[in-house]
């Protein structure tokens, strides 16, 4: 195998122990008895990844509840992916895990062995009662002697996840579960306002949400909170100590390239953004297909460039965008200049930035941003971003 260009991988375990009333990810619950076909599944899925010109430099193991899938399957597929790819030294492999599966230290220190050196851990929040109306199967204290346990493993990049904007919860209830998230010495906190989506049980209650005011300060609390405390917002809904930020994910904002297998995981990888179809059925019998295909041209990358950026607290490089699009930057400041007179961006080093107001009018911007782009003449509508000599991927695996 031939060290290369930078490739992330996403392995997508879809198992969980009961489904939470806002996922609207691709997780079964009571499906344990499939978890061995699953894992043989995975590892022979893994021929379809590139053994040449690419290295490995972060895998992520995102779910579901991959922790539930238990260290030696975890280990086997891990096992599996450094035999088929070139996996860096430094490279950063992040296992997700619930506190009620993430507490068996043996577990944990195996896993740390095997070369699992980041955590993301799902806490949600710091008060039984709010998780247990989520539908979460586990408690506060479960959460602090998960800290403890992943630390005492060997593991010195963790990650909580927080909700907020939950039904009923008001801005000081907020601030408590961030408090008490942050006594727990994490390196990266994500934190994300609740959703009602279709099809989930919380979008039947999705009147019991707080208006959108009570989430807006919810939002600039958490940036002026973690920034006092030295977490700094990198990213619209993610915070980090100084490099803990997470590799993976910024290769989703900046246009790296991503190759995710199982059902339901997204790639953009050779010049195509695609994903895998939603049936465990499916993946395990060896018939899944690509439910969505598209061949990025050089038009759809300014376009994520665009929105992508805007996500990321370095925002846009006027420069990087002539260099890699072949024009001005130019037509786009106008809008910027009147964001800046209102609050929303800043100019400054050579970039333009949303501000945390910016952010929580994101979508508005983008939007307008968009509609100049519109006013510009076409680009080329080949590949964007497709290197030389490089095969499509296939529809169906092998």
């Amino acid at each position: 195998m031939n060290a290369g260009k930078s490739l992330g991988i996403y392995l997508h375990i879809p198992f969980c122990k009961q489904k939470c009333i806002y996922c609207d990810f691709y997780s079964l619950a009571r499906r344990e008895d499939q978890m061995d076909a699953y894992t043989a599944a995975l590892r022979r899925r893994l021929e379809i990844l590139p053994a040449d010109g690419y290295t490995a430099d972060t895998i992520y193991f995102g779910g579901g509840t991959p922790s539930y899938l238990g260290p030696e399957r975890l280990e086997s597929i891990l096992e599996a992916v450094f035999r088929r790819c070139f996996v860096s030294p430094d490279a950063e492999i992040t296992l997700e895990a619930n506190p009620d599966s993430a507490g068996d230290l043996a577990a944990l220190t195996q896993l740390r062995r095997a070369g699992f050196n980041r955590v993301s851990l799902g806490m949600q929040s710091a008060s039984d009662r709010e998780l247990a109306m989520l539908g979460r199967i586990h408690t506060l204290s479960q959460v602090r002697a998960s800290v403890e346990t992943v630390r005492r493993a060997g593991f010195d990049n963790l990650s909580l996840d927080l909700i907020y904007g939950l039904p009923g919860q008001t801005l000081s209830r907020w601030r408590k579960n961030l408090e008490e998230a942050v006594s727990l010495a994490p390196d990266h906190l994500s934190c994300y306002g609740l959703k009602a989506e279709k099809n989930t049980p919380l979008y039947d209650r999705r009147h019991t949400l707080p208006g959108d005011g009570v989430q807006a300060d919810m939002y600039l609390e958490t940036v002026s909170f973690l920034a006092k405390r030295g977490i700094q917002q990198y990213e619209i809904s993610n915070f980090a100590r100084p490099g803990r930020e997470s590799r993976h994910n910024l290769k989703y904002w900046t246009l790296g390239e991503y190759a995710g297998l199982g059902p339901g995981a997204h790639s953009d990888f050779g010049g195509v953004r695609y994903a895998w179809s939603r049936d465990l059925d499916a993946f395990l019998s060896g018939d899944e297909t690509v439910s969505e295909r598209q061949t990025m041209t050089l038009r759809d990358r300014e376009e994520e460039w665009l929105m992508l950026g805007l996500r990321l607290v370095q925002g846009l490089d006027p420069a990087a965008y002539q260099e890699r699009f072949g024009r001005s930057f130019a037509p786009f400041a106008p809008f910027l200049e009147r964001c800046r007179d209102a609050g929303y961006a800043l100019y400054s080093a050579g970039r333009w930035r949303l501000t945390p107001e910016g952010f929580l009018v994101s979508n508005e911007i983008i939007r307008e941003l968009l509609r100049v782009r519109e006013t510009l003449p076409a680009l080329p509508e080949g590949p964007g971003g497709l290197p030389p000599g490089r095969r499509d991927i296939p529809s169906r695996p092998g």
